[in-house]
């Protein structure tokens, strides 16, 4: 995922990892739902053909692995902090190569060394949600070209139900270190009219927002939110 506020290296070390050892195929599914049954699929991103895309916080790459197996992009940039989430990615979806890029590396420190060189920018629960807004959404503008898109799914509230925050602040949510103490990351979980402040102060037009509803009932599910956004054009 993306740049966490911690002194600890990794905190995504464990995440996928009992899945990676009996589900190593391409996804034939992509969802933006935090239950990633239902919902909107792909077709958000609008038309991909010969577009060069990017995935915030791939994480195992799973969605990224789906665009670039299933359609036919330029090349699809899965960019994750987490030394353990890109050794996962490659080892499940390395052979995808050229046409998935895997790359081990800070969210917001990819998006300045790529000024206007993707068509498509998307998170899916990933780094929008675990990195400063105001710093990676005016990074995530400078990155993508004039007109470019942005998509991202994050929590609509709260796990435990409490609502979203009214301004750009964090909260601490519970993460484990490699060796399985526990610590904390940050999260950020806005309200809609938060997330179309902050996208217009840096650079993005036509924005919009959609809550999507929770599949079901249960102590973990939540309702997500979907944003797209368009870089202005200069």
């Amino acid at each position: 995922m993306g740049r966490v506020t911690t002194t600890t290296s990794d905190l995504w070390h464990h995440y996928g990892r009992t899945r990676a050892g009996h589900d190593r195929v391409v996804p034939d599914t992509f969802h933006w739902t935090w239950s990633q049954d239902c919902g909107p699929g792909p077709e958000a991103l609008g038309d991909l053909t010969g577009r060069v895309v990017g995935d915030l916080g791939a994480g195992a790459a799973r969605h990224a692995a789906y665009l670039a197996h299933r359609y036919e992009p330029a090349r699809v940039i899965a960019v994750d902090a987490s030394p353990a989430q890109h050794e996962m990615a490659t080892d499940l979806f390395g052979h995808l190569a050229p046409r998935l890029r895997i790359v081990p590396s800070d969210v917001v420190d990819h998006l300045h060394t790529m000024a206007d060189a993707y068509d498509v920018l998307y998170s899916v629960f990933g780094a929008v949600d675990f990195t400063d807004p105001q710093q990676l959404l005016p990074a995530a503008s400078a990155a993508l070209r004039p007109g470019g898109r942005l998509v991202f799914s994050t929590l609509a509230h709260y796990l435990n139900g409490a609502p979203a925050q009214t301004d750009v602040v964090s909260a601490s949510i519970p993460a484990k270190t490699p060796d399985g103490e526990v610590t904390t990351m940050c999260r950020w979980v806005l309200q809609e009219h938060v997330w179309t402040k902050i996208l217009d102060e840096a650079g993005f037009t036509e924005i919009s927002t959609t809550k999507l509803p929770a599949a079901g009932d249960g102590p973990r599910t939540a309702d997500t939110l979907l944003v797209t956004a368009i870089r202005r054009m200069v």
